[in-house]
């Protein structure tokens, strides 16, 4: 049983108590039509707040790009890799085929941690400095690093990481 006083409709037009399921269904299209193309992602807030939503839920890794034009409006996010609970592999080279292919301008990469510790790690920067470096070599711009650890948001923008 929930303590929320949220409705919803059956398939009979009756009104039944929502089930948090419900509520979280309904949450995740709310903050996916907020990133839906054209979109401005001008915060880290912004973007922490969709991919908590979007990954927050999830016991095992994935490893994105939400690629952005050149105000920042969003092209499109796509999940690349997934992992296991504690890492996922990173190739590079995909992100900069995408990001040729999308015509982006720049890029924010994500990751999620499920085991909800939202510090990075050595291998964290390590994969940032790489992906940076190859986008640097076809003039996109890697705008943050955010990691997802349950409702905790890390983004290497606001840490002074990139």
């Amino acid at each position: 049983m929930s303590n929320h006083n949220l409705y919803t409709l059956t398939a009979e037009g009756a009104v039944v108590p929502a089930t948090s399921e419900t509520i979280l269904i309904a949450a995740r299209q709310v903050l996916a039509h907020r990133v839906r193309r054209g979109a401005s992602l001008q915060s880290p807030q912004k973007a922490g707040e969709y991919l908590t939503m979007r990954l927050g839920h999830l016991d095992y890794e994935v490893f994105g790009l939400i690629l952005l034009d050149k105000r920042h409006r969003v092209i499109e996010c796509v999940d690349l890799f997934r992992g296991t609970i504690d890492g996922a592999s990173v190739h590079p080279r995909e992100i900069v085929k995408i990001a040729l292919q999308k015509s982006a301008a720049a890029c924010i990469v994500y990751h999620n941690h499920p085991s909800g510790v939202a510090d990075q790690s050595q291998a964290d920067e390590l994969i940032t400095v790489r992906v940076k470096e190859a986008l640097a070599l076809i003039d996109v711009r890697l705008v943050d690093h955010v990691i997802l650890a349950g409702s905790n948001v890390l983004s290497f923008a606001q840490q002074g990481l990139l």
